[in-house]
């Protein structure tokens, strides 16, 4: 494409664009204006879709979205006829802790639970054990004794009602609960 050319397009697209930056926008417009700033029909004639750029996430917003996250992972599950935390969930305790350290205003009960063997008052003090192993494991991260309480319901509220392996060790467990 040679200079004159190029020349009249951009006087051609100049104009418009000045139009189309000091245009007010009536109402039907803003309903088809989506998230990003441009309307749909924008967006499908240039081919380019505009908007905002993804704002920029500083170390501790990345810290305390991670934190949130691994919040919602509130489960911990125990081998069979164990109340030992595994290592593999001190990533999970580590973010609740730290959440609670943060937040000493907040409390969090942790429950304790077993599959169906067993008798139940053996299960209801399997149970109470696991809920108390949890506790301890925050206590260690700096949490507060009297931001936690612990309950055992044992066998009782299974997560998976048949009694396969599987089950089971869906049943084995603690749960954090705010």
């Amino acid at each position: 494409m040679d200079l004159n050319k190029l020349f009249k397009a951009m006087l051609v697209v100049l104009p418009i664009m000045a139009v189309s930056a000091c245009s007010s926008t009536s109402e039907t417009e803003t309903d088809a204006t989506s998230t990003n700033g441009t309307t749909s029909s924008e967006s499908a004639a240039n081919g380019v879709q505009t908007g905002g750029v993804a704002p920029i996430v500083s170390p501790e917003e990345q810290q305390r979205l991670k934190f949130q996250e691994l919040r919602k992972e509130n489960v911990i599950y125990f081998e069979f006829d164990s109340s030992a935390v595994s290592p593999q969930f001190e990533e999970i305790l580590k973010a609740h802790a730290a959440y609670l350290v943060e937040h000493s205003n907040v409390k969090v009960v942790i429950e304790g639970y077993t599959d169906a063997r067993g008798t139940p008052e053996y299960n209801i003090a399997l149970g109470e054990r696991r809920a108390k192993s949890v506790t301890k494991y925050l206590q260690g991260m700096g949490v507060l004794p009297s931001q936690m309480s612990i309950v055992s319901y044992g066998e009782e509220k299974p997560a998976d009602t048949s009694r396969s392996d599987a089950a089971f060790a869906q049943n084995r467990r603690a749960i954090l609960v705010y």
